[in-house]
């Protein structure tokens, strides 16, 4: 009988996973199927970009189908639950589909309607995301007619996708309002609810430096509980849960993240925010031993962000192919991951760091590489060029020369954190 392999989820984890099994099991009796709700695959990194007008919807929306290896299956279909004791999905209207192996990667959802007022009488209007397509398209609106005020950057709470976007935000806003001869009318401010501009020391130290000789304010231990928006009364605010208030005119949240909503309907596969447990360095989860899970989707210490994913996809597929053959794990994923930070003015950081190593200075992926933890010109093309490697490498489940799952210790140097 073949051996029946499910992959919940087209976008990055569940498309490279798929792809790099399929490689693997092409002339053997093994079936490979990928399910979603839709064939729409979005290159989130590009998001970032369509409220500045440097991307548009049709650049970064393509069909999931195309980037499937052939001989693999794509079923189009929600999801209901996952059934761990009967080794099955059950797709909406009861449609069944058994599985020897399960990879789970649908990634995380966005939950604004946790936040008190988020989605009330300023949403789309006054208060925006740009972590969704439809959310980026109305900010690229909104922006087009701001001719200043106050622009609040607000992370609602972690963990998100793609921590350093909002980040990002700032700087691109301090360029695109500079470029429009309005920067002195305009006051940005970044709230996040870390006690500092990012979760590492040495690059919060590099971040809180830009952000300060920018002009971009930043607002630290921020934990909003209400955003209020009456425009009759001339109200605009957002309300941490310790009182302090932030004033704005234009709004851009990161709402809270929770994980697929058929893992809440599905006994024992999540946690309490529906991300799946997940053993943080073989990928399998704690479900049960032939359930595995992929990015986003999984609660692990590590960032949520494509190179992750990337990174973890060599691991998770040689773990699967051991578990298939009944051999121990053996691959083990060191929480790699790094990050183009879009600086503006044709200008972008990069960071790379693991599990046990911040973010250092020096280069990547050796001593003659990309600078790290400087701002370059080098770096922003690279950033640039990472969507063609996207869909050309990444998602193939390619493997780069010189660029693996463990993190390069080679080029970086230790760095001292000045108070």
């Amino acid at each position: 009988m073949s051996t029946r392999i499910v992959v919940l989820g087209g976008g990055t984890g569940g498309t490279l996973t798929a792809n790099r099994l399929q490689r693997h099991f092409k002339h053997e009796d093994v079936s490979i199927t990928v399910v979603d709700q839709d064939d729409h695959h979005v290159y989130q990194p590009g998001l970032l970009f369509v409220p500045f007008g440097l991307a548009h919807p049709e650049d970064i929306v393509r069909s999931r189908g195309r980037h499937l290896a052939k001989g693999v299956v794509l079923i189009e279909r929600p999801i209901d639950h996952v059934d761990l004791e009967r080794d099955t999905v059950v797709l909406e209207g009861d449609h069944e589909l058994p599985y020897d192996v399960l990879v789970v990667a649908t990634g995380a959802r966005l939950l604004p309607e946790e936040t008190e007022g988020l989605t009330g009488e300023g949403w789309d209007r006054r208060v925006f995301t740009f972590y969704d397509l439809a959310g980026a398209v109305g900010l690229a609106e909104a922006l087009d007619s701001f001719d200043g005020g106050t622009v609040v950057v607000n992370v609602v709470d972690l963990p998100i996708k793609c921590p350093v976007a909002p980040l990002e935000f700032c700087f691109l806003a301090d360029w695109w309002f500079t470029e429009r001869g309005i920067r002195d009318r305009v006051r940005i401010v970044y709230a996040t609810p870390l006690d500092a501009a990012f979760t590492k020391p040495v690059a919060a130290a590099t971040l809180a430096d830009l952000l300060a000789e920018k002009g971009i304010e930043l607002v630290t231990e921020f934990n909003t509980g209400e955003v209020v928006v009456d425009e009759a009364a001339g109200v605009r605010k957002l309300v941490g849960y310790d009182g302090r208030e932030i004033e704005f005119d234009l709004a851009v949240v990161v709402p809270l993240h929770g994980g697929a909503e058929y893992v809440g309907r599905s006994p024992g596969l999540g946690d309490e925010l529906d991300f799946v447990r997940t053993d943080p360095s073989t990928l399998q989860t704690a479900s049960k031993p032939n359930v595995f899970a992929i990015g986003d989707a999984a609660n692990l210490p590590t960032s949520k962000a494509g190179s992750v994913t990337h990174f973890e996809g060599e691991v998770l597929v040689d773990n699967v192919i051991a578990f298939l053959e009944g051999r121990p794990l053996g691959s083990s994923y060191d929480g790699h991951a790094n990050c183009f930070i879009e600086t503006g003015f044709s200008k972008a950081l990069l960071i790379d760091f693991n599990n046990e190593t911040e973010p250092l200075p020096g280069h990547f992926p050796g001593p003659i590489g990309l600078p790290l933890l400087e701002e370059s010109r080098l770096n922003h093309l690279g950033k640039l060029m990472f969507q063609w490697f996207y869909w050309h490498s990444l998602l193939p489940g390619r493997d780069i020369p010189g660029i693996g799952p463990d993190m390069p210790t080679r080029g970086k140097r230790r760095a001292t954190v000045h108070a």
